[in-house]
């Protein structure tokens, strides 16, 4: 799916093999709209469907066709489709009211305020939108989340039995947007820690989430949509490159920026370079519910308690330590043991306020180590850990 014009390295991607040139060759072939006979137009690149078109279209025999279609525009293709008209107005403002009393809620609770790839405090965020929704007014979560065409893109890209989360985003007046990023999951990893994970990882990445954006408001251009620069998803060393000062560049000159319209929905592949754009009105608040969706394949197969494990060796691997085990070798115990990854978490309690994610259990436990800290002690840590972790 993805390509490159710059070889690897022994199976890894390096930053020093970023080019800006490898990326135009990419992105140059433009979109074709003949190659997609159920979009209704290409506007600056970007495929861009018709709603209410698409559902007339989705007859039993046409449906494998059409999630083919948008699976190749997301994989080859732009990376990035409009559905004009997703959803209904009625149900938008009534969402839209809860979203609203959640943020005056939270912001009278207090609390720092942290966004990924954002000013943290500037915008308001509302983390966990779906379980939120749910719980305030569980008759428009229904109503709202009866959606043929979420659940059209969910399916097209990532099969069935995905799981949806969502995120909400408004972007104040006169609010800065983001900077250029690819999204989760090596999208919240810093370049060294991307740089670590093998070349087909890099393209497996993509392929485990869809992320998508609801418009709740109307959004011209002025108001901040967010930008995209079609065809980079096909860029394999993009996790690494949108770090570069020269990428980011390149992305501020020559992103496209589609105006969307209320109850329009935006799906594209995370590996997409992409920024939610600056809101240069004085009196718009930019509302758009974030939705990712993730394969049902992102989980191990069986249950493990990893807390109980390292509570029960790490006496152990203290004593190793003590006895001269090499380091090395007792990280090696850490990562068969510990939870290596820092997410899913509760971004109300871990906001990524000194970076994008969270410190993972795995990190806790070699800190421990290092400090040769009691069991008591890492009991403690542990427990508030993942209480942070609770989404209530």
């Amino acid at each position: 799916m993805t390509t490159t014009h710059t070889p690897t390295t022994a199976g890894y991607l390096r930053a020093e093999d970023c080019h800006l040139d490898d990326l135009l060759a990419v992105i140059g072939a433009g979109t074709d709209l003949a190659g997609y006979p159920h979009a209704s137009e290409v506007s600056q690149g970007v495929l861009v469907y018709d709603a209410v078109a698409l559902r007339d279209a989705m007859t039993d025999d046409a449906r494998r066709a059409v999630h083919a279609e948008l699976a190749r525009a997301l994989a080859d293709g732009p990376g990035i489709a409009v559905f004009r008209g997703a959803f209904d107005h009625d149900v938008l403002d009534r969402v839209s009211e809860v979203f609203e009393r959640i943020i005056a809620d939270e912001k009278v609770s207090g609390g720092d305020a942290g966004d990924h790839f954002g000013v943290p405090g500037v915008n308001d965020r509302v983390w966990n939108a779906l379980e939120k929704l749910a719980v305030a007014d569980p008759e428009a979560f229904v109503d709202y989340y009866a959606n043929d065409i979420v659940a059209l893109a969910a399916t097209a890209w990532l099969g069935p039995g995905y799981q949806v989360t969502s995120q909400v985003n408004v972007v104040n007046p006169g609010g800065a947007g983001q900077t250029v990023h690819r999204d989760y999951h090596l999208g919240f990893q810093s370049p060294k820690t991307s740089a670590e994970f093998p070349a087909h990882v890099h393209a497996l990445s993509p392929v485990l989430t869809l992320q998508g954006a609801v418009a709740h408001c109307d959004m011209p251009v002025e108001t901040g949509p967010t930008l995209y620069l079609p065809h980079s998803q096909k860029y394999a060393h993009g996790y690494l490159a949108y770090w570069l000062p020269e990428f980011q560049e390149y992305f501020v000159a020559n992103h496209v920026q589609l105006p969307l319209a209320k109850g329009d929905a935006v799906f594209f592949n995370p590996a997409l370079f992409h920024a939610a754009g600056s809101n240069h009105t004085t009196d718009v608040r930019r509302m758009a519910n974030l939705l990712q969706v993730s394969s049902a394949f992102g989980r191990a197969m069986e249950s493990v308690d990893r807390r109980r494990v390292v509570e029960a060796v790490y006496p152990a691997l203290l004593a190793r330590k003590a006895a001269g085990m090499p380091f090395a070798r007792i990280g090696d115990v850490v990562a068969a043991s510990a939870e290596g990854y820092a997410f899913p978490t509760n971004l109300d309690r871990d906001q990524p306020l000194n970076g994008m994610s969270p410190e993972t259990q795995s990190d806790l436990v070699r800190r421990a180590l290092g400090e040769a800290i009691s069991v008591e002690e890492l009991r403690k840590r542990l427990a508030a850990q993942v209480n942070r972790t609770l989404s209530h």
